[in-house]
């Protein structure tokens, strides 16, 4: 704990709030000294996020420091300006965990140069808590999910009194552009709160129902103020009842996809069955242009392509289809699909979005078996089927009704500017299939 006369540092990552922050809480000690509330600048990480993952950071940050009364803003590698700023103020720095392959090894250099104190992390129950009872980490979920339940969690506490210190310079927080036509939602802890008040009010007790339907558009969203730090899962946790089975099930996934990330960092990129790696693959070309663009005349894929562009978000059920259609129509990696995704997902997560493309290549955990090849049509139909959601995002497509919207090559005058199919999904399903069969004896 700080001493009564200390000047502490936090160091703010992925937990961009003051509610349930346990790093805070250590930081701030018996109250009676100040905290200095950091954000740095990585150009390693920063850089890496998309131009809408940095445009909605900036805002999150912005609203943390209306709140806080200012941050105190570094440019540069942590590693260097983390133990500096220790140094000249005599500080010891506390932080939340971050469990990602670059993460623990930032974190071990910062805590050989300056005293680094971690206390808490992005999740309920974190990476390399649990497992199975030889003592591996687990590979399914199913078993994961039961072991986390029984784990269970500290309750939620509200923020702390602190008093903040911001230090007079600093660099100043980093512009952040982004392409004509997107939209940045409303970022910060506050607004995350509200969000979650309405949907558990409104949607919540009807999620098992309606959570596959993009036209109904009633799910929390949460996955955004999740991946920034804005509201801690705990929070959504407290607030579900024994009914809320369905959303609990989706939170513990993501902790599922980090705990294997934390124990197979190579599976960021990397195929966790390496069997797939040996499959053969096309090259991206102009069709994988059209895929990222919203413009392979499937309307179920173009909907959810450009709903990304112009959100930074896209429907779960969604990502499961244009990915599909990207891996087993297309015969294009998944690595390929998964740095479009992290590129243009406000809630990009590395964990949740690598292991969910490897579940729909068939290469992952839990993997969907890879002959399950998903159809644009069906699944359209399936679970858009009056076609609200492509009429919300295709402009081309907005006249048209139920019978005909899905599958609008059909009309004697099919809609002007939509494109024609790149592919016929029949021809390609049975191609992906060929595919599956020259690799089915190396498979584990």
């Amino acid at each position: 704990m700080p001493s009564s006369a200390s000047r502490s540092i936090l160091w703010f990552r992925r937990d961009l709030r003051l509610s349930d922050n346990p790093a805070l809480f250590a930081a701030a000690g018996d109250g009676s000294g100040t905290v200095v509330p950091l954000y740095v600048v990585d150009p390693t990480e920063w850089d890496g996020l998309g131009a809408p993952q940095r445009a909605y950071r900036r805002a999150s940050l912005e609203s943390l420091s209306d709140r806080i009364g200012g941050l105190y803003v570094l440019h540069g590698d942590p590693v260097e300006v983390v133990p500096h700023l220790a140094s000249l103020l005599d500080s010891t720095v506390y932080a939340s965990a971050d469990f990602t392959p670059y993460g623990i090894s930032r974190d071990a250099a910062v805590a050989e140069l300056t005293e680094l104190r971690v206390t808490g992390s992005p999740y309920a129950v974190s990476p390399g808590r649990i497992f199975t009872k030889d003592g591996s980490p687990y590979r399914v979920f199913t078993p994961y999910y039961k072991a986390w339940l029984e784990h269970g969690w500290k309750e939620p506490v509200i923020a702390p009194n602190v008093r903040w210190h911001v230090p007079t310079g600093g660099d100043g927080l980093p512009t952040a552009q982004t392409a004509a036509g997107f939209v940045c939602p409303e970022a910060g802890e506050v607004k995350a709160h509200e969000l979650w008040r309405a949907y558990t009010e409104d949607d919540l007790a009807a999620y098992a129902d309606v959570r596959d339907l993009p036209g109904a558009d009633r799910t929390s969203r949460m996955s955004i103020p999740l991946s920034n730090g804005e509201i801690h899962p705990r929070t959504l946790l407290a607030d579900l009842g024994p009914d809320d089975d369905a959303y609990r099930r989706q939170l513990a996934f993501r902790e599922f996809y980090a705990d294997v990330l934390f124990h197979r960092g190579w599976s960021a990129w990397d195929y966790y069955d390496s069997s797939f790696a040996k499959m053969r693959y096309d090259e991206p070309g102009v069709e994988f242009d059209a895929w990222r663009m919203g413009r392979t005349g499937f309307p179920i894929v173009d909907a959810g392509m450009r709903q990304l562009l112009h959100e930074g978000w896209m429907h779960n059920r969604v990502r499961m289809i244009v990915a599909s259609f990207l891996v087993k129509d297309l015969h294009i990696e998944w690595q390929h699909g998964a740095q479009h995704f992290l590129q243009h997902l406000i809630d990009a997560d590395l964990a949740s979005n690598q292991h969910s493309w490897q579940w729909v290549a068939g290469c992952g955990t839990d993997a969907a078996p890879y002959f399950r090849v998903f159809n644009p049509i069906s699944q359209g139909k399936k679970f858009d089927p009056n076609g609200d959601y492509l009429r919300r995002h295709i402009p081309e497509l907005a006249s048209l009704g139920p019978d005909e919207i899905h599958e609008p090559w059909r009309l004697e005058e099919p809609p002007s500017g939509y494109p024609k199919p790149l592919l016929d999904h029949a021809v390609e399903r049975l191609e992906s299939l060929e595919r599956y069969g020259e690799i089915r004896s190396a498979l584990r």
